[in-house]
């Protein structure tokens, strides 16, 4: 089942703010909110330029065990081919084993705009992922298929990922250490709060650089 969102309110102000941090400074900005957003278990398999983040709006799809044949994905296909330039793809495909991201959808993906997929559960074809120079996170590697396993049923749904509930339209962000998941409404307060810790980090450096001591130097008082 397909079903639409609406993106048109998406912060993309805050967004941009977000993006100039790293996923560290970003997830320490959301405990300090009392919030939590670490998609454990997922890591990066695709490319990724060195410093680089990815940070959008989430387009969610659920698999769930199917015995049909033939990759029977429309409704993966369907969220890549209507998800908003700068989205970023979320994939529970944990119901079953088989990589359900590979080659074929990072290029859909990539040509739609997308900036990311994130999948819990394994992905493949890593090297022709990463030549593309795309950002595949995931479980881990794995050459095993979907088809007689499992597939899409749901798109723009909310997706219960470990600690973190997913759901359309909030903003996904993720970076070598890993994948930050921020609540749509709570995305101006995080920017905010990142703003500030990152500042006070670029003091510090600045400060160690010159040949401070970093028991004098952090935290910033």
């Amino acid at each position: 089942m397909t079903n639409k969102f609406d993106y048109s309110d998406t912060d993309w102000d805050s967004i941009k703010r977000l993006q100039k941090w790293y996923s560290g400074d970003i997830h320490d900005s959301m405990e300090s909110l009392g919030l939590w957003g670490y998609l454990e278990g997922i890591s990066l398999q695709g490319h990724l330029e060195a410093g680089a983040v990815i940070c959008g709006p989430a387009v969610t799809v659920l698999f769930e065990c199917s015995d049909r044949k033939g990759e029977p994905q429309d409704v993966y296909h369907n969220a890549i081919d209507n998800a908003p330039e700068g989205g970023v793809m979320v994939v529970d495909a944990s119901c079953a084993d088989g990589a359900c991201s590979g080659e074929l959808m990072s290029t859909g993906a990539k040509v739609r705009g997308l900036q990311a997929t994130v999948v819990n559960s394994t992905v493949r074809d890593l090297a022709q992922v990463r030549s593309l120079g795309y950002p595949l996170f995931g479980t881990h590697p794995s050459p095993v298929g979907v088809t007689g396993k499992k597939e899409p049923k749901y798109s723009q749904v909310p997706l219960t990922l470990g600690k973190v509930t997913v759901n359309p339209g909030d903003i996904i962000f993720g970076d070598i250490d890993g994948v930050v998941v921020i609540a749509k409404d709570h995305v101006k307060a995080v920017a905010d709060a990142a703003d500030s810790l990152g500042e006070n980090e670029h003091q510090a450096r600045e400060r160690l650089l010159t040949g401070e001591k970093l028991q004098s130097v952090w935290p910033v008082a």
